[in-house]
């Protein structure tokens, strides 16, 4: 099992650090540094910047939301990161949520998975170099009775094939994933529901893309955990409340909440709910609260180093190939000393 690192969003205070944390990573042997963007930073110049900072690490976007760009952009914008990083680029893509979507970028939310098969097809077959034309019922290229012909990408990316990622968490997106894509970028993910949740999903579409049997080889199941290295479990859990509570009850409406419905699928049904009451009335602390303890514990790395080694060696008898940690703490030597940890409890996991 391989190790990444999530910068997160950038502009949250913490960019120097960002950088440094980057580059320790990439000394450490981390095998993936992303990059994440939502309606502040954008992150295809974080990860250019931090391409020509490293040496080793590869850059990937967690993800480029595909309502923000035109799929031909998005071909563009991937062959030039690999070219400028020496072939070190991977592309996640994701739709987004409903909010963002229309309200940041006017894109209605409607069709999510034809939506991102059609977007998958069109960056695929740019990055080709082969004259782009397609008919479908989101993209048209050219536009019919135009003055547009079809085009060609001028640049050439370092490799044949960039690995594309697609983040996805409903089990017919994970299913479209399994089939279209190189890797699944999974967030709130728990060793212990893993398989049910998600991992089943993606081998059935690989079924139907013609992957034989229960293989999943080459597939890369690339989960993002919290990490947090101390001897209080307790206390470092509760570090992460308002984090979980933001996702399980604040990210998306009352009706399209995809991290709401997944704490469901792993048995909180009731917790869900309370939590998400709380958070949509506007009490945030009491949806905090609302969190049961096994709920951030099953979907973070928290404990000794010994004991993060055993989670990963869950992790990894799961199937998760690509471990992707986001090292709490505002001070950056928290964040390298977790970072640290993190090498070390895959050594003492036998994973390294």
């Amino acid at each position: 099992m391989r190790l990444g690192i999530n910068l997160g969003y950038w502009g949250a205070g913490m960019d120097g650090d960002n950088l440094a944390v980057a580059q320790e990573a990439d000394r450490l042997g981390y095998d993936v540094c992303w990059a994440a963007e939502a309606y502040g930073s954008d992150a295809a110049t974080v990860l250019s910047w931090v391409a020509a900072q490293t040496e080793r690490i590869d850059v990937g976007s967690a993800i480029f939301q595909i309502p923000a760009r035109a799929p031909a952009m998005t071909a563009m914008t991937a062959a030039t990161l690999d070219s400028l990083s020496g072939g070190r680029f991977r592309l996640g893509l994701g739709v987004s949520g409903p909010q963002v979507s229309e309200g940041w970028y006017g894109v209605k939310f409607d069709k999510p998975l034809a939506r991102t098969r059609e977007y998958v097809e069109i960056v695929r077959k740019a990055m080709t170099r082969e004259r782009l034309s397609y008919e479908g019922q989101h993209w048209t290229l050219p536009l019919p009775d135009g003055p547009g012909k079809p085009l060609k990408l001028t640049v050439h990316p370092q490799r044949e094939h960039i690995p594309l990622y697609i983040a996805a968490i409903g089990p017919k997106n994970l299913e479209q994933t399994g089939e279209i894509a190189d890797g699944a970028l999974l967030i709130l993910p728990s060793a212990e529901h893993i398989e049910d949740t998600a991992i089943q999903h993606i081998r059935a579409g690989r079924e139907k893309a013609g992957k034989p049997g229960n293989s999943m080889d080459g597939f890369d199941v690339c989960p993002t955990l919290p990490l947090a290295v101390g001897d209080d479990v307790n206390a470092l859990a509760d570090m992460f409340r308002p984090y979980t509570a933001l996702y399980v009850g604040g990210m998306g409406s009352r009706k399209q909440n995809f991290y709401n419905q997944l704490a469901q699928r792993m048995g909180y049904e009731k917790e869900a709910a309370e939590i998400q009451d709380k958070y949509l009335s506007g009490d945030k602390q009491g949806a905090a609260a609302a969190i049961p303890h096994r709920l951030i514990d099953q979907t973070t790395l928290l404990g000794s180093v010994e004991r993060i080694a055993e989670r990963m060696q869950a992790y990894a008898a799961a199937g998760v190939t690509t471990l992707t940690l986001a090292p709490a703490g505002f001070a950056l030597e928290e964040r390298i000393t977790a970072l640290r940890a993190g090498t070390e409890a895959l050594e003492r996991a036998g994973l390294a």
